[in-house]
């Protein structure tokens, strides 16, 4: 398995390659932001449970899901 800052990587490129200003841009910034500041993916998926707008957390939660499932 991956670790956070290797995770955090990916979704980093993901936020480079969405639109700005897109739900998809925010949910993979606020991904990458996450996973590069907590311990370990528990941690992670704890905080991305608190993010807001609820659609920016929903498809942050979604993007967490398949990058930590890979």
């Amino acid at each position: 398995m991956k670790d956070n800052l290797d995770l955090a990587a990916s979704a980093q490129q993901l936020a480079d390659a969405a639109p700005t200003g897109s739900i998809d841009r925010a949910a993979a910034s606020s991904v990458a932001i996450t996973l590069a500041t907590t311990r370990d993916i528990n941690d992670a998926r704890k905080t991305l449970d608190g993010l807001t707008p609820a659609e920016v957390r929903t498809a942050a939660l979604d993007l967490f899901d398949r990058l930590s499932a890979d």
